[in-house]
């Protein structure tokens, strides 16, 4: 009998291990419905100077770009449906040279503003990061913050 109790409180403290585990993911890619993959990669490479890389699926309506360290950002122009886009849903860039993206972004005359909307602004949140938000041509947010120093 206390080999069947045993047995039972093993197998039954495993499953619970078990259950427990976690999955450990990673963030892989993101991907963006866009109006025209073309229009909208030529953005991304000139704007954010985003390295395209080769698209797996061999699919002529979609763009992949390297965001660094295997991350990657994938831009889709054949699903049809609408896409409603509002500022809590962004991309999130951080950059050594922020103050130089931030001229960048002012001598290509592309509108941007802090989290509250005022234009031409850099946020600078409680823990020091400087921010600023601004839309590419689908109208998606992309917010860019420096480094913390």
């Amino acid at each position: 009998m206390k080999k069947i109790i045993f047995i039972a409180i093993a197998i039954t403290s495993g499953t619970l291990l078990h259950a427990q585990d976690t999955f450990n993911f990673t963030f892989n890619h993101m991907a963006l419905s866009v109006k025209d993959v073309h229009a909208s990669a030529d953005f991304y490479k000139k704007v954010l100077q985003l390295t395209e890389i080769t698209n797996r699926t061999g699919h002529p309506a979609r763009r992949w770009f390297s965001l660094g360290e295997d991350k990657e950002l994938h831009l889709i122009s054949d699903l049809k449906e609408p896409v409603t886009i509002n500022k809590a849903v962004h991309l999130a860039l951080t950059t050594k040279n922020f103050d130089a993206f931030v001229n960048r972004l002012r001598e290509m005359k592309i509108n941007f503003s802090d989290w509250p909307g005022k234009p031409n602004t850099v946020n600078i949140r409680a823990d020091g990061i400087k921010q600023i938000f601004f839309q590419d041509i689908d109208g998606y947010w992309i917010e860019v913050n420096s480094v913390k120093e």
